[in-house]
Parts: C-alpha cells; structure tokens; sequence
C-alpha cells in the first residue's frame, strides 16, 4: 500500500514541481504520476479513455520548443530521469485538469493528493494576488516619495538660500555726528 508522506512534506514536494507554463501554473504528468504513486504510463492511459473530459485548458502537450527550454532550466530534467527518457512529449495539467484528474483517478492516495494538490493551487494563487496588491503599493509609496523629494529639494534650497544671502552693509540710522 502506498504510504503518504506528511503533508507539509506533500506541500513542498508539490510546491517545488509546479511550473509557469503558457502562462498558467502547470504539473508535468511525470510529477503527477510521482506525486499519486502511479506509473506515468497509468496516469496517461486515464488521461487517453477518458479525453473528453480533459479539454486543452486542462492539459496540454509541451512543444518541442518548451521541451528543451526545461531541459536547459534544469540540469537534470525530471523528463529524462523518469525509466532513461521520454519517447514522447511530456503533457502538461493546469489546476482545473489535476481537479479533473480526481475523477479519473480513484484510489484513495491519489484523492488525498489531489486535495493537497488544489490546496497549494489556491494558497499559490492567493500568494499572487498579495505580491500585486503589494506591488501597487510599493508604486504608490514610490509615486509619493518622489512628490516628496521635490518638496525636500525646494526647501532645502530655500533654506539655503536665506542662510547663504549676502549680508548687506550696516548703515546708520538716525543721526549722525558732523565734525
């Protein structure tokens, strides 16, 4: 029987296998069938009897192009490490197609997995809201800062500009002695 590691193992080992992919968070069906306790050639005999389910928003397959570009991030591509090599390309599952995956894969390891696995999709997802509400205001802090260097500016030159006044000459005032 197949043993679940601890879930905050589970999380780091899902967290550190997803990848940005045509713009979308993506798992390889390599790292799924890891991450399930499936062979490769099982998850991807689920995904062909059952492709109508599966529609391009939900997987994709890498182009050859995407392919090497992983190869060249990684020095060792988990799509050669997996039994010598591929003779394929590798299929890509977005969030919605790994939530689809639950239903074509019943065994109870690959449902607690599934869990885990949408649970970092949305912790992820909400990660990325925070970042560009923070980036927002990092630009406005910016924005205001810079209005407020130019105000620094002009009353420092102000300033100097008092304490640096030529000094006028002293004259007399009221009368002044006859010799």
């Amino acid at each position: 029987m197949h043993r679940m590691p601890a879930i905050s193992t589970a999380v780091a080992a899902i967290e550190e296998r997803i990848l940005t992919l045509r713009g979308q968070k993506v798992l390889l069906d390599s790292d799924l069938a890891a991450l399930y306790g499936v062979s490769a050639g099982r998850l991807l005999e689920a995904l062909r009897r059952n492709r109508a389910r599966f529609p391009t928003d939900f997987v994709f397959q890498l182009s050859n192009q995407e392919v090497i570009n992983l190869r060249s991030q990684f020095a060792i591509s988990s799509l050669e490490r997996a039994h010598g090599g591929r003779r394929f390309r590798p299929f890509a599952f977005t969030e919605q197609g790994v939530a689809m995956l639950s239903s074509v894969l019943r065994s109870p390891a690959a449902v607690t997995v599934n869990i885990e696995i949408m649970r970092v999709f949305v912790r992820l997802r909400r990660a990325s809201l925070v970042s560009e509400q923070v980036i927002g205001l990092i630009r406005e802090l910016a924005r205001r800062v810079d209005g407020h260097d130019a105000a620094i500016k002009d009353i420092i030159a102000t300033i100097r500009a008092l304490v640096d006044a030529p000094k006028q000459s002293k004259r007399s005032i009221g009368f002044v002695p006859i010799d």
